[in-house]
């Protein structure tokens, strides 16, 4: 029996490339998976939920727990725009014999992989192309010109990162790049360390 004491699973990708829809399918097939919930100094969207979507904190508090060490990893991702992952949510996470799924930007998935270089499996989700990223953006109908140029901007740049990952999946299909998600996460979580 495999234990899943302190494993870790971290999906990263571009902004648009499918991360959060491969995370959910993950998390629907592998029920000893936790969802990692991020620090976020931005305001809620729509209908997120603080403590479920995301730790919505301000910049001075997020300041606060920077100075404090209280992150595994955090990074302004945005100017004037905070995310993190707390140390306190990692240890929420196993100390329920649960493994944390994060998805986060590339520059703090490798930040959690330098820390945690034995018990993580990090997955890059990589778009068919920069063309079909912008336009799943645009598809969104969220994005100003100014912030797709951005996204698209940071994504190029992003996925010059694709090889300091354990594994790349291209997202060209959806169901294809969950289930090929699911066969590497299987294994990993099966492995003894």
């Amino acid at each position: 029996m495999a234990t899943h004491q302190n494993k870790i699973i971290i999906i990263t990708a571009p902004s648009g490339s499918g991360k959060t829809s491969i995370t959910r399918h993950l998390m629907s097939v592998f029920p000893q998976l936790a969802f990692s919930v991020s620090a976020a100094t931005r305001p809620a969207r729509g209908n997120e939920r603080n403590g479920v979507d995301y730790y919505f904190i301000s910049v001075n508090n997020f300041k606060e727990k920077i100075q404090r060490n209280e992150f595994v990893e955090w990074e302004m991702v945005y100017e004037g725009k905070y995310y993190g992952t707390l140390k306190s949510e990692m240890d929420r996470i196993w100390h329920k014999n649960q493994v944390p799924i994060l998805d986060i930007d590339v520059k703090g998935a490798i930040h959690v992989q330098q820390q945690y270089p034995q018990q993580t499996l990090s997955i890059f989700i990589q778009p068919p192309s920069v063309d079909e990223l912008k336009k799943r953006l645009e598809g969104r109908g969220t994005e100003t010109s100014e912030s797709l140029a951005a996204r698209v901007n940071k994504a190029s740049y992003e996925i010059s990162f694709r090889d300091h990952f354990n594994k790349v999946i291209i997202n060209d299909e959806l169901g294809r790049a969950c289930k090929e998600a699911e066969e590497v996460v299987g294994k990993f979580l099966n492995a003894e360390f």
